[in-house]
């Protein structure tokens, strides 16, 4: 594998030497170093580079300074930053760049250890992944052919396991929306969800997803496999006071279950009046759906929702299982957030697992299933199908040993 190209950007001389001694020690890295924030920017103006390691408390330009200098660059290297510093600061420092477009890949405590620059690689191969399979850089898409997608079965549900933490066995999945686009190939969300939205066609995305799950659902029923399925339901759309009554006639009318259906809110919008939330909530679980809170620790989500909201499942935000292992803050509120939900009744469900450590992790705190990167992305139905077959021929191990992998 080609190895990735590093610059360090570190005031210190003894650093720098032992930096480059972790770096070879691990392996797979070319490193180049500079000494401050002006002598990175220079570099980055002549080379290409995968990965900036930089720490925060530089003279002159700052390590935050730097970031939103990199910002503007067409061209952005991942980013991991490193410091003596508390890890509250680096933390907002980390978010700082996240919201500035900035792949953040590691928020490292000095001194730098070589397990860290291992997670560092374990992060560089899943970004690297990421930027060379991305479809959406190449081509430009017409808005309006996303409706005539939507009708000519280019846009689909795909499906991403949620696994078992005790045992590895699939239990449910995730419908994900793509656009199997004719000239671009594979898109994801990122490249056209926003264009969707802005022609109001989220719910007949909804229905859409709905429908194509319940085909894939009836097709692994005839193979012997119940597979509940999550499906993303955009809370604003609660404000429709009979859209449990449809959604429940339509899954009962394709002789379905609702109980097979999970519906995920979503937290990039909400109802106009409050009482719709909590109506619309109430209602879809007593007509035996599932319901859970989506992404819970990103943006405003909060423990009053949590309490007072009927769920069934609660899935955490990928963006409190990164770093987990490293962030003592984050590894007490996942602890806390598995107990809380094990009193409350509700399935857990780790979003974005990346590394073993992190699933190791989630296994001693006992949260009950996980899905990302890691364990697999989502598939088509028929890919799906070969993962249950997969799945349904390994034994049952039962709890795993903290090293074990999917």
């Amino acid at each position: 594998m080609k190895p990735y190209r590093v610059l360090v950007v570190e005031d210190h001389p003894f650093q720098h030497e032992y930096l480059l001694n972790v770096f070879s020690e691990v392996g797979g890295f070319k490193v180049d170093t500079v000494w401050d924030g002006d002598g990175a920017l220079a570099c980055l103006a002549r080379n290409d580079y995968d990965l900036l390691l930089s720490d925060l408390l530089m003279p002159g330009m700052d390590g935050v300074q730097l970031i939103q200098k990199i910002s503007a660059l067409k061209k952005r290297p991942a980013l991991a930053l490193m410091s003596a510093s508390s890890r509250r600061m680096l933390i907002s420092a980390g978010l700082a760049a996240k919201n500035l477009g900035i792949s953040v890949v590691g928020l490292i405590s000095k001194p730098v250890e070589s397990n860290a620059v291992v997670r560092l690689k374990e992060r560089m191969a899943i970004f690297r992944l990421n930027r060379d399979i991305d479809p959406g850089i190449a081509i430009k898409i017409d808005p309006l052919s996303i409706g005539l997608a939507m009708g000519n079965g280019q846009i689909q549900a795909w499906f991403q396991p949620k696994k078992s933490l005790r045992n590895g066995n699939i239990l449910s999945a995730e419908a994900l929306v793509r656009w199997v686009h004719p000239d671009a190939g594979l898109l994801l969300p990122k490249d056209f969800l926003s264009l969707l939205i802005n022609q109001g066609l989220e719910e007949r995305l909804l229905w859409l997803m709905l429908e194509q799950t319940l085909q894939a659902q009836k097709h692994w029923r005839k193979q012997g496999w119940d597979i509940p399925v999550s499906i993303n339901l955009p809370t604003h759309l609660l404000d429709n006071h009979d859209l449990a009554d449809r959604l429940r006639d339509y899954v009962v009318a394709d002789g379905a279950e609702p109980r097979s259906i999970v519906f995920e809110l979503m937290e990039s919008s909400t109802t106009e009046e409050l009482s719709n939330y909590y109506a619309g909530a109430c209602r879809l679980r007593m007509m035996g759906f599932g319901l859970a809170q989506d992404d819970f620790g990103k943006g405003f989500s909060s423990y009053f929702n949590l309490v007072s909201t009927p769920f069934s499942e609660l899935k955490i935000d990928r963006s409190l299982v990164h770093g987990c292992v490293e962030n003592e803050n984050l590894a007490s509120a996942l602890r806390s957030l598995v107990e809380l939900s094990r009193k409350l009744g509700l399935t857990v469900v780790a979003e974005g697992v990346e590394t073993q450590a992190e699933l190791a992790f989630l296994r001693r705190i006992e949260c009950d299933q996980a899905q990302g990167f890691l364990i697999c992305g989502a598939v088509s139905c028929t890919d799906f199908e070969t993962l249950l077959l997969e799945d349904s021929s390994k034994p049952s191990w039962g709890y795993p040993p903290v090293g074990a992998s999917f």
